[in-house]
Formats: C-alpha cells, structure tokens, sequence
C-alpha cells in the first residue's frame, strides 16, 4: 500500500500528511549549498524534487512489533520486543494465505474458521509459515470506508496461528482486529472490555509481529509462495513500514 495523503487508510488524525516540492521549488534549497551557482546553470533551470513527510510508524503497509500490543510477552516473563529488535529471519518465508473475503464487515474469525480454511486449501500450517488474512476490506481500498471493512482476527484466531509456530502474519485491512466501530458496538451491548482489541492483546501471551494495510493478496495463490517483508529499522519502535513482496515460484 503506497503511502498516500489522497487515499483515506486511517482515522483523520492519523492520516499522513506529504508537503510536495517540485524541481522549480528545489532551486531554491539547492543555490545556498553552491555559492555562485544560479538557476541559469542547471539543466532546463530545474533542481531536485523533495517531499516532507509527516507520519505514524503505521501509515501504510506496516509491520507492527510485539511492543505494540503491550509492554510485556510471554505471559510478562520478558519485555515485549520493538520493531528494531526483530530477528530479520522471520522476514523472509513461505506464505500462506487465508481468503476471508466472504466474512461481514467486523466479524472476528476464530481458531475454527482458521483450521477450516487450512483443511480447504490443504495446507498444513509450518512453523515460521507468514500467515496473510485477505479481507473484504481490500475491495473498499480507495472509498471512503476502508477503515470500517473487513473482518477480524480473534484472540484465539491469532494463539491458534502462534500455538503453531507462525511468528509473522499479515492483512490487508486496517487492523488485525475488527474494525473499532464494530467492536464499540459489540462494547456497549456487552461491556465486556475483553472484547476490544483481543487479537492484539494475543501478543501478551505469545509475541508475534502483524502486517497491516497490505494489498493484492486477492491474487495470490493460497500457498506455494515466499513471503519477503523486512521491517525499516527504527529504534524503540512499535512498528516500521514494510514493502512486503510475494515471490511465485
């Protein structure tokens, strides 16, 4: 997913924002550095293009680490880990993915729904496997309401996948978990809090790191693929952007 400050991918305060200057503008940035230099001694007068970025660590495609979901894993026998902390061979494996397309808007998929859809497409999961949930949401990529679409990974969705071993997952909605509009719902119905935010907080039992906001998963196979998906490295993060990429055999 590019990062766009045009395509709505985030709430309004999240939203990244991208200050464009042109090969014009750049003149300007670039005489100061060569004293003597004017805008005549370029090629065609023009100087570099730049743009300034203002960003969360998950605005676009992203990899969000175990510190994320909480400040402790393994139960809160050790410190939950950041972005900069991950093991790089975790970023490089074969995928599998789980086609949840025909799920409403905010249901949360179980660990039943995940073992049915294994036994459909034939795969049995490996450790290390990069798990990746295609989602309705990808259909409502570049409308107004992507935030709001797709489905969920649960608790017990997401300690299935890591009880097998799978360290790196992935999506292409908003969120690993349903959508907060549904789960504010689903809230004030029940008031039951274990609810809100259930498939992240899986990490305080198992760490694992989460790919959102991903694209074209519709156009992968269900496995047979390798996974390349290296976090940028930023310290004491929560997350770093990725460029996830699928490599078909």
């Amino acid at each position: 997913m590019p990062i766009s400050a045009r395509i709505v991918t985030d709430p309004e305060p999240l939203r990244p924002r991208i200050n464009y200057s042109n090969h014009q503008q750049g003149v300007a940035q670039m005489l100061p550095y060569f004293p003597g230099l004017s805008q005549e001694d370029l090629p065609d007068g023009e100087a570099w293009a730049v743009e300034d970025v203002t960003l969360s660590t998950h605005s676009g495609s992203h990899m969000d680490a175990p510190w994320h979901y909480h400040s402790t894993t393994a139960k809160g026998t050790r410190p939950a880990p950041t972005i900069d902390e991950a093991p790089l061979d975790l970023f490089l494996r074969p995928g599998v993915k789980l086609d949840f397309r025909h799920f409403a808007h905010g249901y949360v998929a179980t660990a039943a729904d995940v073992a049915a859809e294994l036994e459909r497409i034939g795969h049995a999961l490996q450790p290390y496997d990069i798990v990746l949930v295609n989602t309705s949401a990808a259909a409502a990529y570049g409308g107004p309401n992507y935030v709001e679409s797709g489905c969920g990974m649960g608790r017990e969705a997401t300690l299935y996948l890591t009880g097998k071993g799978v360290q790196v997952v992935g999506t292409d909605a908003w969120s690993w978990d349903a959508p907060f509009s549904h789960t504010a719902q689903r809230y004030a119905e029940s008031g039951d809090a274990a609810i809100i935010w259930e498939g992240h907080k899986a990490g305080r039992e198992m760490p694992y790191y989460q790919m959102e906001k991903l694209l074209n998963l519709e156009s992968l196979p269900a496995h047979g693929f390798t996974v390349a998906c290296f976090p940028v490295k930023i310290e004491r993060a929560s997350a770093g952007w990725v460029r996830a990429v699928a490599i078909l055999s």
